[in-house]
Order: C-alpha cells, then sequence, then structure tokens
C-alpha cells in the first residue's frame, strides 16, 4: 500500500504529483524547488541561496514522511549551471552527513520555473 505525504512545511506540488509517496517503508519525495512554502513565493538570488530553501523544504518533507535526511539513501540534484556545484555542495555538506548517501548530480537545460536547483530523495523511515 502506498502513503501519500503531504505537509505546509514544503512547498506544494504545481502539478498532478504528490510531494512525497511512501511504500514498503521507503519514502520517494518528488523534486523540491526552492519555492517558500510559507508564502507561495519562488526564492531567488545565487543558487546557493536556491539550494537552501530547497533543502529545509526537503527535509520538512522527510520529517512529515517520519524520516530524516539521515535516512536518505539516493538523492539526484538538478542544476541549470554546472559552474554552481561547488557551492550547491556545501549547502548540500550542511544537511548530510557520512555515510553521505548516493548522489547524482545532473546539469539540466531548464529546470521548473527557471530555478537554479531541484531536488528529489529516497529514504527509509
Amino acid at each position: 500500500m502506498k502513503n501519500i505525504i503531504s505537509t505546509d512545511k514544503a512547498p506544494a506540488a504545481i502539478g498532478p504529483y504528490s510531494q512525497a509517496v511512501e511504500v514498503n517503508g521507503l519514502v520517494f519525495t518528488s523534486g523540491v524547488v526552492p519555492i517558500d512554502p510559507a508564502t507561495g513565493e519562488l526564492v531567488t538570488g545565487p543558487a546557493e541561496v536556491q539550494a537552501e530553501r530547497a533543502f529545509k523544504s526537503l527535509k520538512a518533507l522527510l520529517e512529515a514522511a517520519g524520516s530524516s535526511t539521515a535516512n536518505v539513501i539516493k538523492t539526484t540534484v538538478f542544476i541549470s549551471d554546472m559552474n554552481d556545484f561547488g557551492k550547491i555542495n556545501e549547502v548540500y555538506a550542511k544537511y548530510f552527513e557520512e555515510p553521505y548517501p548516493a548522489r547524482s548530480c545532473v546539469e539540466v537545460a531548464r529546470l521548473p520555473k527557471d530555478v537554479a536547483i531541484e531536488i528529489e530523495a529516497v529514504a527509509t523511515k
């Protein structure tokens, strides 16, 4: 059985999808972009500022699922400019500790709302 995870501490879905889904003790998040969930406004500015907002929302979403960043086993980070990799990595390191989750980081041509970063995760409960 799958459980739908939802919280007002992370951006609401901007399409026909769930913020996160739990199946058999695994939590799968949708991509999280830098939108302030309190205002619904896009967080603009340098990549590291956008990353901080996205990771903060991802953390809240995981907690709403009864998990945490410590339980993340895999992340996928989508960035619009690989030149921002180092800055985003610094923010990433504030949210995850060793042993770090497996990760893919991919530069893409464009992200929803033209943001600099989108992150998704798979975690255990």
